[in-house]
């Protein structure tokens, strides 16, 4: 057989050859076809090669869903650099942390968030040069304060781009560098290879997958920068779909927009962004008649959400779990699913294995309808963490997810909650998860979080956080009535807190770190009831 190097570039190659009209559209930016990103992205690796890079090396990318941000995404593996995509959201403590540990000599920044750099650079000295994303081509380089050149990527694109052979590496080596979202504890940076994501990309493609086709036009709601972007910026152009990129903006009216405008097909996020779309949909009285599936992850989804969904949008709604360590599909309910209760979060796609154990790490006799600590084993799955001195997995090859999960008798999986976020009370185990799925169903709930606080004589007791539907009330004692005869009394919490909008990570995930920072003491403010 021919050697043939399973290397990304050449998902951008096979769409501008057989699918080249087909098309990458930026909200509020303009269209592209496949073909002419192609030969601008080609070009762009020129250009950044101009800047210095060699092989291996790292760039970063500050930057929302945008043209620019897939170009330089191609540019950058195409030409076998790195491509290090960060997180917007996060402070310049964090982000400061991770350029200096990837050691990125370039950073791509969306114009938009240019101030970030009179924080930031002064504290990155191994970044070299900026370029600036988003905005119409400039006449010369930028001005820059910092000791890094600054560049429009227009103008460096017309005075130093320049075509390059592209995949003239190993399919082994690096292509990019994700970090950990970093709402359970310090994020981590996992390096995903070539291969890796090619062989992600062929497995998130398949039928009881993703599946998307040519004819699709795919809404890419989950940011790049999170979890390797799902694997969407290299699926879609592997089948010649639509890519249709929302930028900055996704609250509900927006995104509405772009999915009856773009007459959007499959659209991916996390479940608190479509919360924001059926809100808009329920004040407006639109619809969007297009939309055949949303695929949603990140966390788990309470059916009753789901079900909401897919009377409102008219749409199935595929369940997904995953992660960044995992490139990130782990499991995914097929499109022709049963009800929501019954799919969980899927089932895992070939090249992904899946074990249950204790919490000792022995392997479960029993590996269905029973709960364990959730291991996987794949070759999309990390082996040791960036500049880790060891590896991550068991003896058998299996990374431990942290996660607790539940694996029914037709292969569907059940997260049941992270191991870490388990509350010990009175010397038993509290799970958040089974009391935020509960709560989550009642009508009046937009989205619910469980986290312990200290008790001196139970050592850790539950508090209840929980952000109502725009417009809805609720008192506390009809949440403690919807949890009483489905948990034990002891499990119900002592404390329940109404906020008016709950903390999110950029990934759209509900930030437990800040819910225990502000309600996992004594002194909580808002509105509270004792059990």
């Amino acid at each position: 057989m021919q050697s043939y190097a399973l290397t990304v570039d050449k998902f951008l190659d096979h769409a501008a050859k057989w699918t080249g009209t087909r098309e990458v559209v930026t909200a509020g930016a303009g269209r592209i076809s496949y073909a002419a990103l192609r030969e601008r992205s080609n070009r762009m690796s020129g250009a950044l090669a101009h800047l210095g890079l060699v092989q291996g090396d790292r760039i970063a990318t500050l930057a929302w869903n945008t043209q620019h941000h897939v170009e330089v995404y191609f540019a950058a593996m195409g030409a076998g650099f790195v491509c290090h995509t960060l997180n917007p959201r996060l402070t310049i403590e964090h982000l400061a942390a991770m350029i200096n540990e990837a050691e990125d000599r370039v950073l791509a920044v969306a114009s938009n968030l240019s101030s970030v750099l009179d924080a930031l650079l002064p504290l990155c000295p191994l970044v070299k040069h900026v370029v600036l994303m988003d905005e119409p081509a400039e006449d010369a380089p930028v001005e820059s304060p910092y000791a890094a050149e600054a560049w429009a990527l227009e103008a460096l694109l017309e005075a130093h781009g320049r075509p390059v052979t592209w995949g003239d590496f190993s399919e082994q080596s690096a292509a990019g560098l994700c970090y950990t979202s970093g709402t359970t504890g310090r994020p981590k940076g996992v390096l995903y290879t070539h291969r890796s994501n090619y062989l992600h990309t062929l497995r998130a493609l398949q039928a009881d997958a993703f599946a998307l086709t040519a004819a699709d036009s795919v809404l890419v709601a989950v940011p790049m920068f999170h979890a390797n972007g799902w694997g969407l910026p290299f699926a879609a152009p592997a089948v010649g779909a639509n890519l249709v990129l929302p930028g900055r903006d996704t609250d509900g009216a927006s995104l509405t927009r772009l999915l009856q405008d773009e007459r959007v097909t499959i659209a991916a996020g996390v479940q608190t962004v479509w919360l924001g779309v059926l809100d808009h949909l329920d004040a407006t009285g639109g619809d969007v008649p297009d939309l055949k599936r949303v695929i949603i992850g990140g966390s788990n989804c309470p059916d009753a959400l789901i079900r909401r969904m897919e009377e409102r949008l008219g749409a199935t709604v595929q369940t997904s779990w995953g992660m960044t360590e995992l490139s990130p599909l782990g499991t995914v309910a097929p499109p022709a699913s049963g009800p929501a209760s019954a799919r969980g979060a899927g089932r895992p796609v070939i090249g992904l294995d899946l074990k249950l154990t204790d919490a000792d790490g022995r392997t479960l006799e029993q590996q269905r309808d029973v709960v364990g600590h959730l291991k996987v084993k794949g070759a999309s799955v990390v082996d040791r963490y960036y500049k880790a001195q060891a590896d991550a997995l068991d003896a058998e090859g299996y990374f431990d997810t942290g996660d607790l999960a539940r694996i029914d008798q037709a292969g569907n999986l059940t997260i049941c909650g992270r191991s870490k976020d388990l509350i010990k009370s009175g010397g038993e185990w509290i799970n958040p998860a089974e009391i935020e799925d509960i709560i989550g169903r009642h009508p009046a709930v937009g989205l619910s979080a469980v986290i312990g606080r200290p008790d001196a004589k139970w050592g850790e007791r539950p508090v209840l956080i929980v952000e109502l539907r725009q417009g809805l009330s609720v008192d506390d004692q009809a949440l403690l009535t919807a949890l009483k005869g489905r948990v034990a009394d002891w499990w119900l919490p002592d404390q329940i807190v109404q906020i008016g909008a709950m903390p999110l990570a950029a990934t759209g995930k509900i930030d437990k770190n800040r819910l225990r920072a502000d309600y996992g003491s004594d002194g909580v403010v808002g509105k509270t009831s004792g059990s």
